[in-house]
């Protein structure tokens, strides 16, 4: 990943071209539907926001408290995504173009980060049960933890994805979250890099990724000139469910 990232026609072919694109664009929205996803500073308690939330329940897709970081932006967004006014509180995925908060819940935040990205409809026409199960499975159905957390191998930082000492602490203190965490990804590619990527992702999810958690159960296409900070690098998001943060 990078810094993790025609059409010319005569008069006479110009609208059989431009009636063609819109098709294709209409026939895209139609198995992508627009997504908004959120990062929101509240200044509101969490349970008060997600009461005054209720009546936009039918376009919601997730819901969820901000844990922490495990990678942080180094160049795309820096500034916007590390430096709000508090920490961020709530990741919200809503249905829908509109770039910003519905009115009646704008006065209960106080920063907005937000991007807007394609994600395929039968995705998120199963999102619900599929997410539910992920988020409560069947007893038996996670399995029991190595042990490789007792002695585990600490790399400096965190940023590679892996494991540092902060990062070991945190998941042992209380704060941590017990049982099922979802991790949100914002991808920037590499030119030509992109395939490559694919190509990891399906090994972990069929490798260590089936058994210990890494469930892709939300991918978008990042609409371009959507992101809330005018970053036009990222290229996809990805919504990533593991059975537990010490998995």
């Amino acid at each position: 990943m990078r810094d993790p990232e025609p059409v010319r026609a005569i008069v006479k072919t110009s609208r059989a071209i431009l009636i063609t694109v819109s098709i294709s664009f209409l026939i895209w929205l139609y198995l992508m539907p627009v997504c908004t996803i959120y990062l929101l500073s509240l200044n509101v308690s969490l349970s008060e926001f997600v009461d005054e939330l209720y009546p936009y329940s039918p376009k919601t897709i997730v819901t969820a408290k901000v844990a922490r970081w495990i990678i942080t932006p180094k160049r795309l967004s820096k500034e916007h995504l590390l430096h709000p006014s508090q920490t961020w509180d709530l990741l919200l995925i809503l249905l829908g173009a509109e770039k910003g908060l519905p009115k009646g819940l704008t006065t209960l935040v106080n920063k907005i980060w937000s991007i807007q990205a394609g994600i395929p409809s039968q995705v998120i026409a199963s999102f619900r049960a599929t997410n539910n199960s992920l988020l409560h499975p069947s007893r038996g159905e996670t399995p029991p933890l190595t042990g490789a957390l007792s002695n585990p191998l600490v790399a400096k930082s965190s940023q590679a994805l892996e494991l540092s000492e902060e990062l070991h602490d945190w998941i042992a203190c209380d704060k941590a979250p017990k049982g099922a965490v979802s991790m949100l990804n914002l991808l920037s590619f590499q030119p030509g890099k992109q395939s490559m990527y694919l190509e990891y992702g399906k090994a972990f999810s069929q490798s260590i990724g089936s058994s210990r958690g890494g469930v892709a159960k939300l991918v978008g296409r990042v609409i371009p000139g959507s992101c809330s900070d005018s970053c036009d690098e990222w290229d996809e998001v990805c919504l990533i469910s593991s059975k537990s943060c010490r998995s």
